[in-house]
């Protein structure tokens, strides 16, 4: 009886990921008239290969440092290190992905992608934000509609209605309250503050475009783990509850020594189904900024399909798939670990 979903698992998610993982040796191409070459680790090292450049300010002759327009000291370009110089090979190819001061010297992290490192860093930043606010949000609703009162099955439906509607659907209504010009948003902070408080482009904002995702993207899945919440709370015996008052203790005593040991189960589930579904995030950075502005919404998924099939580079996003399973695999097990059963 198995035989059937085992094949259809096999085909559609088995066979396609080992063909991703061999891909990504290669330079393959969606549509390319050259022949398909092996070129073994080279898109994981264009990929992932980073080093730093420390530089001392420029002096002139008598030993000052030089001054650029905005009074801070000049550097030697970084161009010319990582273009054309035999002494420094292993830059070669390299951009600035960030720099920071330590003394007068000056040291610059540089990335063969740029692009990547900044989606990978938005993504672990997405991950951090979404799991801890979301499972603590839908955790909170969860113990405000766990309770037997007229009605309450329409506050569990007002909470879970974002979840059943599309979440393309979710971020095209998003984007409109997110207006620098006319939005929801903005006109709600202008009214409260009676226009003291600029409009703000959020979406545009490289400072606020990342953080606007994330406050949409909790708002859209809390229902959805509010409800795995609630189903643990349903497990928990009443009797508990009730011994627990006869011994006097408080609201917040018998959460703690109550209700969460008996949450401890739902609470690996619920961080972990958030955990994979932030990692995986892609349709509103797609509908809302499309990765921009400025990259500062890129995301792994949304750059391993921007490349795959926007720029029909099919080795650079296998490349970019396998990086983030061994990530989720990693944290996963991380967590499982975390998670386990002490003797």
């Amino acid at each position: 009886m198995a035989g059937p979903a085992a094949f259809l698992i096999g085909m559609f998610v088995i066979l396609p990921f080992v063909f991703a993982i061999v891909l990504s040796f290669t330079n393959q191409r969606l549509i390319s008239p050259n022949p398909t070459e092996f070129t073994g680790l080279a898109n994981y090292r264009q990929l992932l290969g980073m080093a730093t450049l420390t530089l001392d300010p420029v002096k002139d002759d008598a030993g000052a440092i030089k001054m650029a327009a905005d009074g801070t000291p000049e550097y030697p370009s970084i161009r010319s290190f990582t273009r054309g110089n035999a002494d420094y090979a292993n830059l070669s190819g390299m951009r600035e992905w960030f720099s920071f001061g330590w003394g007068e010297s000056r040291t610059y992290v540089l990335a063969r992608d740029v692009v990547f490192m900044k989606a990978l860093v938005n993504t672990f930043i997405f991950v951090l934000v979404v799991a801890p606010v979301q499972g603590a949000l839908a955790l909170g609703l969860a113990l405000l509609i766990n309770q037997k009162i007229r009605g309450i099955n329409v506050f569990r439906t007002i909470y879970f209605m974002p979840v059943v509607v599309s979440i393309v659907v979710v971020s095209l209504l998003w984007r409109f309250i997110y207006d620098g010009n006319s939005g929801l948003l903005n006109n709600l902070i202008s009214a409260v503050s009676f226009g003291a408080i600029p409009r703000v482009d959020w979406l545009g904002n490289p400072n606020t475009a990342l953080g606007s995702v994330i406050a949409m993207s909790i708002w859209q899945a809390v229902g959805f783990h509010m409800v795995i919440w609630l189903s643990g709370l349903q497990t928990i015996s009443p009797t508990l509850y009730e011994a627990g008052e006869i011994e006097g203790a408080s609201k917040w005593q018998s959460f703690r020594y109550i209700t969460w040991p008996g949450l401890k189960n739902t609470a690996v589930l619920v961080l972990i189904v958030i955990t994979m579904q932030a990692f995986a995030v892609f349709a509103q950075i797609d509908v809302m900024t499309n990765g921009g502005p400025l990259d500062s919404t890129q995301t792994i998924v949304f750059q391993a399909i921007e490349r795959g099939y926007g720029k029909q580079d099919i080795s650079g996003g296998s490349t970019i798939s396998v990086i983030l399973f061994v990530i989720v695999l990693s944290i996963s097990l991380l967590q499982r670990w975390i998670t386990r059963e002490r003797a």
